[in-house]
C-alpha cells in the first residue's frame, strides 16, 4: 500500500499545486482556451498537464502547509496572477468585439444580437463575428503559443512566495484595458468613417428633396455600404490584432515584473 507523509505532500504541492492553481486561473480567463464551450474537464486536464510539464524546470517553491496562513496567501496570491495574466490576454478579443459594436450600431444592425455563452448575456451579431476573427488570428499566428510561453517564464519572473505581492503592476493592467477603447476605435474608424460620410449625404439629399423617404433610402446604402466596408477592412484589422496579441504578451511581462514584493 502506497502512502505519503505530511511532509511529502506538501513538497508536492509545493511543486505540482501552485503552479497548477496559477495555469488553471489564466486559463479560464484567457479568451481562447478559457471559452465557456471548451468542458471544465479539459481546461482542467490541460492545466495539470502544463504544471506537470513546466514543475521540472522552475525555481523551489516555498514548502508551507495548506491549511495555514501563509498556505491561503500562496493560493489567493497565484489566482491573482493567473486572472491577471488571462485578463491582458483577453484585451485583445475584447477590443476586436468593441469595434464590431461601434461598427454593427453605425450600420443599423445593433438590433441583430444573440445569446452569447462566453460572456452570459445578448451580444450584437457583428461584435460576434470580430471576435471570432480576432481569436482565429491569433490562432494562426501563433499567438496562444506567445501566451503559453509568457505563463511559463511568469513562474521565473514572478516566483511562487508568500511575500505580499506590489501593487503597482495593477495599474498598469488597468490602464491596459483602455487598448479595448482605443484600439477598438481605431479598428472600427475605416466602417464608421464611410457610414458617417453616407449619412450625410443622405440627409442633405432628404433636404433637397422632401418627398424621399429617409428610412427607406438611408438604411439599404448604410447597410450596402456597411458590408462593403468590413470586405475592404478586413486585411487591415488582422495586423493589428496580431500586433496587439504581442503587445498583450509584453503587458504580461511588465506586470509580472511590477508585482514582485517590495523588498526593503
Amino acid at each position: 500500500m502506497i502512502s505519503f507523509t505530511v511532509a511529502q505532500l506538501e513538497t508536492l504541492l509545493a511543486v505540482i499545486g501552485w503552479p497548477f492553481v496559477r495555469i488553471a486561473a489564466f486559463i479560464a480567463v484567457e479568451p481562447v482556451l478559457g471559452n465557456r464551450t471548451v468542458p471544465t474537464r479539459v481546461k482542467i486536464g490541460l492545466a495539470m498537464m502544463i504544471a506537470f510539464v513546466v514543475s521540472p524546470t522552475l525555481p523551489d517553491g516555498p514548502v508551507v502547509p495548506p491549511a495555514s496562513a501563509a498556505g491561503v496567501l500562496v493560493l489567493i496570491q497565484q489566482v491573482i496572477i493567473g486572472v491577471a495574466m488571462g485578463f491582458a490576454a483577453r484585451i485583445v478579443v475584447a477590443a476586436a468585439e468593441m469595434a464590431g459594436q461601434l461598427a454593427g450600431l453605425q450600420i443599423g444592425l445593433g438590433f441583430a444580437v444573440f445569446f452569447d455563452p462566453v460572456g452570459s448575456g445578448q451580444t450584437p451579431v457583428v461584435a460576434q463575428f470580430y471576435g471570432l476573427i480576432a481569436i482565429l488570428t491569433l490562432l494562426a499566428t501563433n499567438g496562444h503559443y506567445v501566451y503559453l510561453q509568457a505563463l511559463a517564464e511568469s513562474f521565473r519572473t514572478l516566483p511562487i512566495s508568500p511575500d505580499p505581492m506590489s501593487a503597482v503592476g495593477f495599474r498598469t493592467l488597468v490602464l491596459w484595458g483602455g487598448e479595448i477603447f482605443r484600439t477598438g476605435l481605431t479598428m472600427a474608424l475605416p466602417v464608421v468613417g464611410a457610414l458617417l460620410a453616407a449619412n450625410v449625404a443622405v440627409g442633405i439629399l432628404t433636404r433637397a428633396a422632401p418627398q424621399l423617404n429617409l428610412f427607406a433610402v438611408g438604411f439599404p446604402v448604410t447597410l450596402a455600404l456597411g458590408f462593403l466596408m468590413f470586405y475592404w477592412s478586413l486585411p487591415l484589422i488582422v495586423p493589428m490584432i496580431d500586433h496587439l496579441g504581442q503587445q498583450g504578451a509584453g503587458v504580461m511581462m511588465r506586470v509580472l515584473e511590477q508585482l514582485r514584493p517590495v523588498t526593503p
